[in-house]
């Protein structure tokens, strides 16, 4: 079960800067998409072999400085909420201010683990300025410098070390774990209700970590799976606003506790910011996923080709991970929802399956031969053999005398004949091209 991060703290300290150190992204947008703007506040980080998310609370907060200080609070109390570790980060440059006082208070009444960042050390003398810090009353002031990166292994060493074991569920090996996750109001609970409300063949909620998780086993109409704990099933938060954050926070645990997300979406409203965010996250957890296009019911005016223009529509804002299933689907009616279980198995299936060596090689090297990697500089790149790895997530290295030169385009192209020859739909997976004489 994966740990989380949250970087909290006033506007203008360097929440983002860190932020970018700890996922290895050099720049907030990562990727631009018709306006939207992707992996913005989450990501996922590794340190001395601990994998760990990570979330930017401050990318949330909107508005000027003199609204922040309501912002803040909410933000800090949702982060607190969820996350294993908090990373208060201060400005050594300007020293202790009363909103670091305020936000320091409300750290000291919780539990968590926090750690205070003095950032922007960027001199010696910076270095005995932060001792000042140690009024805020949260233990150890670590340093940092956001220019050059100094003091970021540091850091991450107390909190790599500081993570808990987390407590496993029971053995559930063989038994699938379905999240089904999207924006507020599109649907979750409805389908939740559909699938566990009035059913009998339903195991008893399993304990599971001290948040409450739960996971439900859903055993009736040939169907086995764990349907994975998401904010449908939770008690809901008093805080209110900030709908995004929180429902980001609470997808985090979900995606990760899960093998297969079952992705809902508006029919109506069609895949927004909010939307590209869950899936982005799905994405880069390498989960598999099942898009539900709920309350086609509510649709109007369906024509013959209705279906198609919406998958078109859909698909062009998920690119380029469009190789997914999408069920048009209504919790009022039951549209479709026996289908979208069955997708779901089947993707997981997808998922989980091994493709023996040889066989791999007698059908993609010959495709590879007719259409090889373009030269470099003159330098013919020859592909000797392809492997599965023993990961969990669909992972191949294929063997070559000059990786580097590989580009990602023709990465894409083994992806996609990978995909032509075997069921990988609604699976993410990873191609490492590795040197071999």
């Amino acid at each position: 079960m994966g740990n989380i991060v949250a970087i909290v703290g006033r506007p203008n300290v360097g929440k983002s800067t860190l932020f970018n150190r700890l996922t290895g992204e050099r720049k907030a947008i990562v990727e631009e998409s018709s306006g939207v703007t992707r992996d913005r506040h989450y990501g996922k980080s590794e340190w001395n072999g601990a994998e760990f998310s990570v979330i930017d609370t401050g990318g949330y907060v909107q508005g000027s400085d003199d609204v922040f200080e309501g912002e803040i609070r909410k933000q800090v109390h949702l982060a607190i909420d969820e996350a294993d570790a908090i990373l208060f980060v201060v400005d050594v440059q300007v020293g202790v201010t009363d909103l670091d006082m305020r936000v320091a208070k409300i750290l000291r009444k919780m539990s968590k683990k926090v750690y205070v960042i003095a950032n922007k050390v960027d001199s010696p003398i910076h270095q005995t300025m932060s001792a000042e810090f140690y009024s805020l009353g949260l233990g150890e002031v670590f340093n940092l410098s956001s220019i050059n990166g100094s003091g970021t292994g540091e850091i991450l060493d107390k909190v790599v070390e500081d993570f808990e074991d987390k407590p496993e569920l029971e053995d559930t090996s063989g038994v699938p774990k379905f999240a089904i996750v999207g924006k507020p109001n599109v649907g979750k609970s409805s389908l939740i209700n559909a699938l566990i409300g009035q059913e009998r063949n339903i195991v008893t909620p399993i304990s599971g970590t001290t948040r409450d998780t739960l996971n439900t086993r859903y055993k009736s109409y040939g169907f086995d799976f764990f349907l994975v704990d998401t904010a449908g099933l939770r008690k809901q938060a008093k805080v209110q606003e900030d709908i995004e954050f929180y429902s980001t926070l609470r997808s985090v645990r979900a995606i990760e506790e899960s093998d297969v997300c079952i992705f809902m979406v508006d029919a109506i409203e069609g895949i927004g910011h909010q939307d590209l965010n869950v899936f982005q996250i799905i994405k880069k957890n390498k989960k598999g996923v099942v898009v539900l296009i709920n309350k086609w019911d509510l649709v109007d005016e369906k024509e013959t080709n209705t279906i198609k223009e919406m998958e078109e529509r859909v698909r062009k804002r998920l690119a380029p991970f469009t190789d997914v299933p999408i069920i048009f689907t209504s919790t009022v009616t039951k549209q479709r929802l026996h289908k979208a279980l069955e997708k779901s198995i089947e993707v997981y299936e997808n998922r989980t399956q091994k493709i023996p060596t040889s066989e791999l090689n007698d059908k993609l090297l010959p495709i590879i031969e007719r259409t090889p990697p373009p030269a470099y500089k003159g330098k013919y790149i020859k592909i000797k053999f392809i492997t599965q790895l023993p990961t969990y997530t669909p992972s191949f290295a294929v063997f070559c005398n000059l990786p580097q030169y590989i580009r990602e385009d023709y990465k894409r192209f083994v992806e996609n004949q990978l995909r032509k020859l075997y069921k990988f739909e609604g699976v993410p997976m990873n191609i490492f091209f590795r040197k071999k004489n």
